[in-house]
């Protein structure tokens, strides 16, 4: 009597899932973090905090991406505008005294 043995079946290979794209948090974490970088603007920031609120609603595997752009883009926006507001309440005193000659 001959024995015959098989092989075994090749297991079926799992696929890695491909990443998400998730093109409005990362535009949102990385303007977030441009934002803080490079100084205080206004623009950037409120770009940054839409792009992260539409993200959070679009893109539901990336909340991580797009909360962390949300808080960088809003501290980033309150510090712009408390800086233009201190900016405002000390220049324009300033500028008014001096075009009335009271300064100079």
């Amino acid at each position: 009597m001959t024995s015959t043995t098989t092989a075994p079946a090749p297991s079926p290979s799992v696929a890695a899932p491909a990443a998400a794209s998730a093109p409005l948090s990362v535009t949102s974490l990385v303007l977030g973090l441009v934002s803080v970088a490079a100084g205080f603007t206004l623009v950037v920031p409120i770009v940054g905090l839409v792009l992260g609120v539409v993200a959070r609603r679009r893109e539901p595997e990336a909340r991580t991406f797009s909360t962390i752009g949300i808080v960088a883009n809003a501290v980033m926006l309150a510090g712009a505008a408390i800086v233009l507001g201190l900016g405002l309440a000390v220049g324009v005193p300033l500028g008014v005294a001096h075009l009335l000659g009271g300064l100079g």
